[in-house]
Protein backbone atom coordinates (compact mmCIF):
# COMPACT_ATOMS: atom_id res chain seq x y z
CA UNK A 1 0.00 0.00 0.00
CA UNK A 2 0.94 3.62 -0.66
CA UNK A 3 0.29 6.19 1.40
CA UNK A 4 1.04 10.24 0.06
CA UNK A 5 0.32 13.27 2.37
CA UNK A 6 0.05 16.84 0.53
CA UNK A 7 -0.50 19.96 2.56
CA UNK A 8 -1.00 23.21 2.00
CA UNK A 9 0.53 25.62 3.88
CA UNK A 10 -1.31 28.77 3.31
CA UNK A 11 -5.06 27.25 4.23
CA UNK A 12 -3.52 24.50 6.12
CA UNK A 13 -5.23 22.06 3.91
CA UNK A 14 -4.46 18.37 4.15
CA UNK A 15 -5.29 16.03 0.85
CA UNK A 16 -4.09 12.36 0.47
CA UNK A 17 -3.30 9.77 -2.04
CA UNK A 18 -3.64 6.12 -0.76
CA UNK A 19 -2.68 3.47 -3.67
CA UNK A 20 -2.49 -0.51 -4.28
CA UNK A 21 0.66 -0.96 -5.41
CA UNK A 22 -0.26 -4.51 -6.14
CA UNK A 23 -3.31 -3.43 -8.90
CA UNK A 24 -1.57 -0.11 -9.73
CA UNK A 25 -4.53 1.54 -8.93
CA UNK A 26 -5.08 5.12 -6.38
CA UNK A 27 -7.70 7.68 -4.76
CA UNK A 28 -7.66 10.75 -3.66
CA UNK A 29 -9.02 11.78 -0.61
CA UNK A 30 -10.19 15.57 0.30
CA UNK A 31 -8.65 17.06 -2.55
CA UNK A 32 -7.72 20.54 -3.72
CA UNK A 33 -8.38 22.11 -7.09
CA UNK A 34 -4.68 22.15 -8.28
CA UNK A 35 -5.44 18.36 -9.03
CA UNK A 36 -1.61 17.91 -11.33
CA UNK A 37 -0.12 17.55 -7.61
CA UNK A 38 -2.16 14.11 -7.34
CA UNK A 39 -1.57 13.33 -11.32
CA UNK A 40 1.87 13.89 -11.17
CA UNK A 41 2.67 11.83 -7.59
CA UNK A 42 0.68 8.74 -9.38
CA UNK A 43 2.30 9.11 -12.21
CA UNK A 44 5.92 8.96 -9.84
CA UNK A 45 4.67 5.68 -8.66
CA UNK A 46 2.90 4.27 -11.38
CA UNK A 47 -0.51 4.12 -10.36
CA UNK A 48 -3.31 5.50 -12.29
CA UNK A 49 -6.14 7.52 -10.49
CA UNK A 50 -9.56 5.48 -10.46
CA UNK A 51 -11.48 7.06 -7.00
CA UNK A 52 -11.76 10.56 -5.55
CA UNK A 53 -13.50 11.24 -2.35
CA UNK A 54 -14.14 13.73 0.13
CA UNK A 55 -15.37 13.69 3.67
CA UNK A 56 -17.82 16.56 3.22
CA UNK A 57 -19.04 19.15 1.60
CA UNK A 58 -15.63 21.69 1.78
CA UNK A 59 -16.24 25.42 3.07
CA UNK A 60 -12.79 26.24 3.19
CA UNK A 61 -11.52 25.58 -0.24
CA UNK A 62 -12.72 24.49 -3.52
CA UNK A 63 -12.49 20.62 -3.94
CA UNK A 64 -10.59 18.75 -6.79
CA UNK A 65 -12.94 15.93 -6.82
CA UNK A 66 -15.22 16.92 -9.65
CA UNK A 67 -11.64 18.19 -11.34
CA UNK A 68 -10.37 14.45 -11.41
CA UNK A 69 -13.22 12.86 -12.27
CA UNK A 70 -13.23 15.21 -15.26
CA UNK A 71 -9.47 14.36 -16.23
CA UNK A 72 -8.93 10.97 -14.80
CA UNK A 73 -12.41 9.04 -15.33
CA UNK A 74 -12.34 8.45 -11.13
CA UNK A 75 -15.57 7.54 -9.29
CA UNK A 76 -16.68 9.66 -6.86
CA UNK A 77 -17.58 8.19 -3.78
CA UNK A 78 -19.35 11.00 -2.04
CA UNK A 79 -21.40 11.54 1.03
CA UNK A 80 -24.97 10.23 0.89
CA UNK A 81 -25.69 11.03 4.56
CA UNK A 82 -27.63 14.37 5.87
CA UNK A 83 -30.88 16.18 4.81
CA UNK A 84 -31.61 17.21 1.09
CA UNK A 85 -29.48 20.35 1.40
CA UNK A 86 -26.94 18.31 2.21
CA UNK A 87 -26.57 16.34 -1.07
CA UNK A 88 -24.16 17.15 -4.42
CA UNK A 89 -25.57 18.20 -7.33
CA UNK A 90 -22.77 17.74 -9.78
CA UNK A 91 -22.65 13.59 -10.60
CA UNK A 92 -24.93 13.63 -14.11
CA UNK A 93 -22.53 12.10 -16.34
CA UNK A 94 -19.86 11.30 -13.44
CA UNK A 95 -19.56 7.62 -12.51
CA UNK A 96 -20.66 7.86 -8.91
CA UNK A 97 -21.51 6.30 -5.57
CA UNK A 98 -23.43 7.59 -2.84
CA UNK A 99 -22.35 6.12 0.30
CA UNK A 100 -23.71 5.76 4.02
CA UNK A 101 -22.67 5.05 7.33
CA UNK A 102 -20.96 1.46 7.04
CA UNK A 103 -20.80 0.95 3.35
CA UNK A 104 -17.18 -0.22 2.11
CA UNK A 105 -15.60 0.30 -1.06
CA UNK A 106 -12.15 -1.01 -2.43
CA UNK A 107 -9.22 0.70 -4.46
CA UNK A 108 -7.18 -2.74 -5.34
CA UNK A 109 -6.84 -4.43 -2.10
CA UNK A 110 -7.40 -1.15 -0.24
CA UNK A 111 -10.63 -0.97 1.18
CA UNK A 112 -12.01 2.12 2.86
CA UNK A 113 -15.22 1.87 5.53
CA UNK A 114 -17.17 4.93 5.67
CA UNK A 115 -18.22 5.82 9.33
CA UNK A 116 -20.40 8.61 9.36
CA UNK A 117 -19.20 11.65 11.73
CA UNK A 118 -21.75 14.34 11.83
CA UNK A 119 -20.93 17.52 13.62
CA UNK A 120 -18.75 20.11 11.56
CA UNK A 121 -21.46 19.27 9.02
CA UNK A 122 -24.69 17.05 9.07
CA UNK A 123 -23.56 14.63 5.61
CA UNK A 124 -19.74 14.67 6.93
CA UNK A 125 -18.21 11.42 6.91
CA UNK A 126 -14.68 9.27 7.83
CA UNK A 127 -13.06 6.91 6.20
CA UNK A 128 -11.06 3.88 8.03
CA UNK A 129 -8.43 2.44 6.24
CA UNK A 130 -7.93 -1.47 5.70
CA UNK A 131 -5.01 -2.90 4.00
CA UNK A 132 -6.34 -6.07 2.98
CA UNK A 133 -3.17 -7.52 1.98
CA UNK A 134 -2.30 -7.83 5.13
CA UNK A 135 -4.99 -7.72 7.15
CA UNK A 136 -8.85 -7.58 7.89
CA UNK A 137 -8.08 -4.88 10.89
CA UNK A 138 -7.99 -1.02 10.29
CA UNK A 139 -4.71 0.73 10.38
CA UNK A 140 -6.18 4.37 10.67
CA UNK A 141 -8.81 6.93 9.79
CA UNK A 142 -9.32 9.79 7.50
CA UNK A 143 -11.44 12.07 9.61
CA UNK A 144 -11.69 15.10 7.75
CA UNK A 145 -13.17 18.47 9.76
CA UNK A 146 -14.30 15.75 12.26
CA UNK A 147 -11.27 15.28 14.62
CA UNK A 148 -7.97 17.18 13.96
CA UNK A 149 -4.74 16.64 16.25
CA UNK A 150 -5.38 18.22 19.57
CA UNK A 151 -8.80 19.63 18.57
CA UNK A 152 -12.45 18.97 17.07
CA UNK A 153 -14.26 20.45 13.76
CA UNK A 154 -16.29 23.38 14.71
CA UNK A 155 -19.52 23.24 14.78
CA UNK A 156 -21.16 26.81 14.13
CA UNK A 157 -19.70 27.80 10.17
CA UNK A 158 -23.24 26.98 8.98
CA UNK A 159 -24.93 29.16 11.48
CA UNK A 160 -21.88 32.18 11.67
CA UNK A 161 -21.22 32.17 7.46
CA UNK A 162 -24.41 31.16 6.06
CA UNK A 163 -26.63 32.27 8.38
CA UNK A 164 -28.86 29.00 9.06
CA UNK A 165 -29.67 29.84 12.33
CA UNK A 166 -30.03 26.92 15.51
CA UNK A 167 -27.38 25.23 13.43
CA UNK A 168 -24.70 25.58 15.72
CA UNK A 169 -26.22 24.28 19.50
CA UNK A 170 -27.65 21.12 17.12
CA UNK A 171 -24.38 20.29 15.84
CA UNK A 172 -22.63 20.53 18.48
CA UNK A 173 -24.52 18.17 20.35
CA UNK A 174 -24.00 15.44 17.07
CA UNK A 175 -20.40 16.46 17.56
CA UNK A 176 -20.60 15.30 20.98
CA UNK A 177 -22.29 11.98 20.16
CA UNK A 178 -19.54 11.62 17.26
CA UNK A 179 -16.60 11.61 19.36
CA UNK A 180 -17.90 9.30 21.66
CA UNK A 181 -18.25 6.65 18.56
CA UNK A 182 -14.78 7.50 17.76
CA UNK A 183 -13.80 6.92 21.28
CA UNK A 184 -14.69 3.28 20.60
CA UNK A 185 -12.19 2.66 17.84
CA UNK A 186 -8.95 1.12 18.82
CA UNK A 187 -6.07 3.34 20.29
CA UNK A 188 -3.57 2.27 17.98
CA UNK A 189 -5.91 3.40 14.95
CA UNK A 190 -3.66 6.22 13.15
CA UNK A 191 -6.00 9.75 12.86
CA UNK A 192 -5.11 11.77 9.05
CA UNK A 193 -6.97 15.00 9.79
CA UNK A 194 -7.86 17.46 6.17
CA UNK A 195 -6.20 20.90 8.58
CA UNK A 196 -3.59 21.43 10.60
CA UNK A 197 -2.83 24.41 12.45
CA UNK A 198 -4.12 28.05 11.21
CA UNK A 199 -7.20 26.95 9.73
CA UNK A 200 -10.55 28.54 10.46
CA UNK A 201 -12.39 24.85 10.75
CA UNK A 202 -11.50 24.54 14.83
CA UNK A 203 -9.94 26.33 17.34
CA UNK A 204 -6.64 25.05 18.90
CA UNK A 205 -5.51 22.79 16.02
CA UNK A 206 -2.16 21.22 16.53
CA UNK A 207 0.50 21.64 14.31
CA UNK A 208 1.76 18.00 13.61
CA UNK A 209 0.51 16.49 10.62
CA UNK A 210 -1.26 13.20 12.50
CA UNK A 211 -2.49 11.67 15.92
CA UNK A 212 -3.90 8.29 16.99
CA UNK A 213 -7.56 7.65 18.63
CA UNK A 214 -5.58 6.84 21.70
CA UNK A 215 -3.36 10.13 21.89
CA UNK A 216 -6.65 12.36 21.65
CA UNK A 217 -8.37 10.10 24.50
CA UNK A 218 -6.08 10.88 26.63
CA UNK A 219 -4.87 14.21 25.46
CA UNK A 220 -7.85 16.12 23.42
CA UNK A 221 -9.37 18.27 25.59
CA UNK A 222 -12.93 17.22 23.95
CA UNK A 223 -12.40 14.04 25.40
CA UNK A 224 -12.14 15.07 28.99
CA UNK A 225 -15.80 15.82 28.91
CA UNK A 226 -18.46 13.50 29.78
CA UNK A 227 -21.66 15.95 30.23
CA UNK A 228 -23.39 17.15 26.98
CA UNK A 229 -24.03 20.54 28.25
CA UNK A 230 -20.70 21.23 29.28
CA UNK A 231 -19.09 19.79 26.01
CA UNK A 232 -21.36 21.79 23.95
CA UNK A 233 -20.38 25.25 26.31
CA UNK A 234 -16.80 24.31 25.21
CA UNK A 235 -17.06 24.00 21.62
CA UNK A 236 -19.04 27.04 20.99
CA UNK A 237 -17.01 29.12 22.65
CA UNK A 238 -13.88 31.54 21.84
CA UNK A 239 -14.50 29.75 18.66
CA UNK A 240 -12.94 32.54 15.46
CA UNK A 241 -15.24 34.38 13.00
CA UNK A 242 -16.12 32.59 10.06
CA UNK A 243 -14.97 33.80 7.15
CA UNK A 244 -17.90 35.50 4.86
CA UNK A 245 -16.78 33.08 1.87
CA UNK A 246 -16.92 29.92 3.67
CA UNK A 247 -20.93 30.02 2.31
CA UNK A 248 -19.82 30.46 -1.32
CA UNK A 249 -17.33 27.64 -1.29
CA UNK A 250 -20.48 25.76 0.28
CA UNK A 251 -22.73 26.39 -2.25
CA UNK A 252 -19.48 26.01 -4.95
CA UNK A 253 -18.79 22.40 -3.85
CA UNK A 254 -22.35 21.04 -3.90
CA UNK A 255 -23.74 22.76 -7.29
CA UNK A 256 -20.36 21.51 -8.31
CA UNK A 257 -17.47 23.81 -9.21
CA UNK A 258 -16.24 24.81 -12.41
CA UNK A 259 -13.69 22.64 -14.56
CA UNK A 260 -10.17 24.30 -15.50
CA UNK A 261 -8.50 21.73 -17.13
CA UNK A 262 -5.11 23.21 -15.03
CA UNK A 263 -4.48 26.84 -13.38
CA UNK A 264 -5.71 29.78 -15.24
CA UNK A 265 -2.93 32.29 -17.14
CA UNK A 266 -4.77 35.66 -16.62
CA UNK A 267 -3.43 38.01 -19.30
CA UNK A 268 -0.52 40.60 -18.65
CA UNK A 269 -2.51 44.43 -19.04
CA UNK A 270 -0.84 47.35 -20.39
CA UNK A 271 0.09 49.93 -18.33
CA UNK A 272 -2.05 52.77 -19.05
CA UNK A 273 -5.09 51.02 -18.17
CA UNK A 274 -4.45 50.78 -14.77
CA UNK A 275 -5.74 54.12 -14.06
CA UNK A 276 -8.24 54.16 -16.37
CA UNK A 277 -9.50 50.57 -14.33
CA UNK A 278 -9.72 52.22 -11.35
CA UNK A 279 -11.34 55.56 -12.39
CA UNK A 280 -14.27 53.16 -13.66
CA UNK A 281 -14.55 51.25 -10.63
CA UNK A 282 -12.43 48.09 -10.91
CA UNK A 283 -11.36 46.08 -7.86
CA UNK A 284 -7.41 45.96 -8.56
CA UNK A 285 -5.31 44.19 -6.16
CA UNK A 286 -1.83 44.90 -5.39
CA UNK A 287 0.32 41.84 -3.83
CA UNK A 288 3.13 43.40 -3.11
CA UNK A 289 4.53 43.56 0.14
CA UNK A 290 2.88 45.82 2.70
CA UNK A 291 5.90 48.36 3.04
CA UNK A 292 6.13 48.41 -0.64
CA UNK A 293 2.73 49.56 -0.86
CA UNK A 294 2.59 51.96 2.06
CA UNK A 295 5.56 53.95 0.48
CA UNK A 296 3.66 54.14 -2.39
CA UNK A 297 0.86 52.83 -4.48
CA UNK A 298 -1.61 53.34 -7.70
CA UNK A 299 -4.79 55.22 -5.70
CA UNK A 300 -7.52 53.04 -4.91
CA UNK A 301 -6.14 49.69 -5.28
CA UNK A 302 -6.41 47.40 -2.02
CA UNK A 303 -3.03 45.93 -0.56
CA UNK A 304 -3.31 42.14 0.03
CA UNK A 305 0.35 40.80 0.18
CA UNK A 306 1.27 37.67 -1.85
CA UNK A 307 1.51 35.30 1.28
CA UNK A 308 -1.99 36.55 3.02
CA UNK A 309 -4.24 36.40 -0.30
CA UNK A 310 -5.49 32.57 0.45
CA UNK A 311 -6.08 34.08 4.23
CA UNK A 312 -8.30 36.96 3.12
CA UNK A 313 -9.37 37.37 -0.42
CA UNK A 314 -11.86 35.50 0.33
CA UNK A 315 -13.43 37.51 2.97
CA UNK A 316 -12.60 41.11 0.66
CA UNK A 317 -13.20 40.40 -2.77
CA UNK A 318 -16.63 40.32 -4.32
CA UNK A 319 -17.10 36.73 -5.93
CA UNK A 320 -19.30 37.88 -8.60
CA UNK A 321 -17.09 41.11 -9.38
CA UNK A 322 -13.73 40.31 -12.40
CA UNK A 323 -10.65 41.62 -10.44
CA UNK A 324 -7.34 42.73 -11.54
CA UNK A 325 -3.96 42.27 -9.71
CA UNK A 326 -0.93 44.01 -9.28
CA UNK A 327 1.88 40.77 -8.85
CA UNK A 328 5.82 40.25 -9.16
CA UNK A 329 5.65 37.98 -12.26
CA UNK A 330 7.73 35.36 -10.50
CA UNK A 331 5.40 34.80 -8.26
CA UNK A 332 1.82 35.18 -10.77
CA UNK A 333 2.10 31.07 -10.53
CA UNK A 334 1.50 31.47 -6.90
CA UNK A 335 -1.03 33.78 -6.56
CA UNK A 336 -3.24 32.40 -9.29
CA UNK A 337 -3.30 29.14 -7.22
CA UNK A 338 -3.99 30.86 -3.66
CA UNK A 339 -6.89 32.56 -5.22
CA UNK A 340 -8.69 30.11 -7.68
CA UNK A 341 -7.83 27.69 -4.42
CA UNK A 342 -10.76 29.50 -2.81
CA UNK A 343 -13.08 29.58 -6.01
CA UNK A 344 -11.66 33.72 -6.52
CA UNK A 345 -11.79 32.53 -10.73
CA UNK A 346 -12.88 35.90 -11.88
CA UNK A 347 -9.09 37.85 -12.46
CA UNK A 348 -9.71 39.67 -15.73
CA UNK A 349 -5.58 40.53 -16.19
CA UNK A 350 -2.55 41.67 -14.43
CA UNK A 351 -0.10 44.25 -14.11
CA UNK A 352 3.62 43.91 -13.67
CA UNK A 353 4.93 45.02 -10.22
CA UNK A 354 6.85 47.71 -12.29
CA UNK A 355 4.06 49.41 -13.58
CA UNK A 356 4.07 51.46 -10.27
CA UNK A 357 7.38 53.00 -11.00
CA UNK A 358 6.84 53.45 -14.72
CA UNK A 359 2.95 55.17 -14.13
CA UNK A 360 5.00 57.82 -11.39
CA UNK A 361 7.80 58.86 -14.24
CA UNK A 362 4.75 59.40 -16.32
CA UNK A 363 3.59 61.91 -13.77
CA UNK A 364 0.41 59.84 -12.33
CA UNK A 365 0.22 60.74 -8.51
CA UNK A 366 1.24 57.97 -6.12
CA UNK A 367 -0.50 57.76 -2.46
CA UNK A 368 0.74 56.22 0.86
CA UNK A 369 -0.07 55.80 4.31
CA UNK A 370 2.22 56.55 7.13
CA UNK A 371 3.77 53.76 9.48
CA UNK A 372 4.61 54.63 13.00
CA UNK A 373 5.43 52.87 16.32
CA UNK A 374 3.66 52.52 19.33
CA UNK A 375 5.28 55.15 21.48
CA UNK A 376 4.71 58.10 18.59
CA UNK A 377 1.42 57.76 18.70
CA UNK A 378 0.20 56.91 22.38
CA UNK A 379 -0.08 60.77 22.99
CA UNK A 380 -2.44 60.99 20.30
CA UNK A 381 -4.88 57.91 20.85
CA UNK A 382 -4.62 59.03 24.58
CA UNK A 383 -6.14 62.85 23.79
CA UNK A 384 -8.17 61.10 20.78
CA UNK A 385 -6.96 63.67 17.93
CA UNK A 386 -6.32 60.27 16.07
CA UNK A 387 -9.04 57.14 16.04
CA UNK A 388 -7.58 54.19 17.07
CA UNK A 389 -8.96 51.11 14.72
CA UNK A 390 -8.39 47.42 15.98
CA UNK A 391 -9.22 45.23 13.13
CA UNK A 392 -8.16 42.17 14.98
CA UNK A 393 -10.65 38.82 15.60
CA UNK A 394 -13.40 39.31 18.07
CA UNK A 395 -11.57 36.72 20.87
CA UNK A 396 -8.21 38.54 20.48
CA UNK A 397 -9.86 41.95 21.07
CA UNK A 398 -12.06 40.42 24.47
CA UNK A 399 -8.49 39.30 25.79
CA UNK A 400 -6.69 42.65 25.37
CA UNK A 401 -7.00 45.88 23.79
CA UNK A 402 -5.80 49.46 23.90
CA UNK A 403 -8.03 51.89 25.70
CA UNK A 404 -9.95 54.14 23.66
CA UNK A 405 -9.83 51.83 20.68
CA UNK A 406 -12.94 50.83 18.91
CA UNK A 407 -13.00 47.13 17.08
CA UNK A 408 -13.52 46.57 13.45
CA UNK A 409 -12.27 42.94 12.63
CA UNK A 410 -10.97 43.16 9.00
CA UNK A 411 -12.70 40.73 7.32
CA UNK A 412 -15.80 43.17 8.25
CA UNK A 413 -14.58 46.31 7.22
CA UNK A 414 -15.32 46.81 2.95
CA UNK A 415 -18.89 46.81 4.57
CA UNK A 416 -17.82 49.11 7.24
CA UNK A 417 -15.46 51.44 6.34
CA UNK A 418 -17.81 54.15 5.88
CA UNK A 419 -18.39 54.04 9.82
CA UNK A 420 -14.97 54.82 10.67
CA UNK A 421 -14.27 57.37 7.28
CA UNK A 422 -14.71 60.92 8.62
CA UNK A 423 -12.08 63.44 8.27
CA UNK A 424 -10.04 62.75 10.94
CA UNK A 425 -6.68 60.28 11.31
CA UNK A 426 -7.10 57.33 11.33
CA UNK A 427 -4.53 54.65 13.00
CA UNK A 428 -5.05 50.88 12.32
CA UNK A 429 -3.98 48.08 14.92
CA UNK A 430 -3.90 44.79 14.97
CA UNK A 431 -1.80 42.04 16.34
CA UNK A 432 1.66 42.37 14.62
CA UNK A 433 0.82 45.23 12.06
CA UNK A 434 0.34 42.54 8.58
CA UNK A 435 -3.71 42.39 9.05
CA UNK A 436 -3.70 46.22 10.07
CA UNK A 437 -1.72 46.53 6.77
CA UNK A 438 -4.40 45.65 4.63
CA UNK A 439 -6.84 47.84 6.43
CA UNK A 440 -4.96 50.95 5.96
CA UNK A 441 -4.80 49.50 2.10
CA UNK A 442 -8.70 49.29 2.39
CA UNK A 443 -9.56 52.66 4.31
CA UNK A 444 -7.54 54.18 1.92
CA UNK A 445 -8.64 52.77 -1.37
CA UNK A 446 -12.40 54.23 0.21
CA UNK A 447 -11.14 57.63 0.22
CA UNK A 448 -9.52 57.85 3.52
CA UNK A 449 -6.59 60.80 3.69
CA UNK A 450 -4.73 60.11 6.59
CA UNK A 451 -4.17 56.64 8.07
CA UNK A 452 -1.68 55.30 9.98
CA UNK A 453 -0.37 51.64 10.06
CA UNK A 454 0.99 51.11 13.89
CA UNK A 455 4.27 49.09 13.27
CA UNK A 456 4.48 45.76 16.11
CA UNK A 457 0.64 46.63 17.19
CA UNK A 458 -0.68 45.68 20.22
CA UNK A 459 2.88 43.50 20.77
CA UNK A 460 4.94 45.62 20.29
CA UNK A 461 2.34 48.40 22.20
CA UNK A 462 2.91 45.83 25.22
CA UNK A 463 6.27 45.67 24.70
CA UNK A 464 6.98 49.53 24.94
CA UNK A 465 5.30 49.15 28.45
CA UNK A 466 2.32 50.90 27.43
CA UNK A 467 -1.10 49.83 29.61
CA UNK A 468 -4.18 47.36 27.84
CA UNK A 469 -7.26 46.76 29.10
CA UNK A 470 -8.56 43.52 29.88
Amino acid sequence: MLLRYFYDEKLAHASYMVGCQATGEAIVIDANRDVDMYLRAAEANSMRIVGATETHIHADFVSGSRELAERTGAVLYLSDEGDENWKYQFLDGYKHRLVKDGDEFKVGKVKLTVMHTPGHTPEHISFLLTDTAKTESPIGIFTGDFVFVGDIGRPDLLEEAAGMVGTADSGARLMFRSIKRFADLPDYLQVWPAHGAGSACGKALGAVPSTTVGYEKLFGWAFQIDDEETFVRELLAGQPEAPKYFAEMKKVNKVGPRVLHGMPRPEMMPAYRLPELLADGATVVDTRPAEQYAAGHIRGALNIPQSMLAGWAGWLLDYDKPFYLIVDPDELQDVVHSLVYIGLDTIAGYFETSVIAMLEEQGVELDCYEMAHPVDLASKIADGSVELIDVRGKSEWEEEHIAGAKHYMLGYLPNTASQIINGKPIVVQCQSSARAAIGASLLKAQGAKTVVNMVGGIIAWKNAGLPVQH
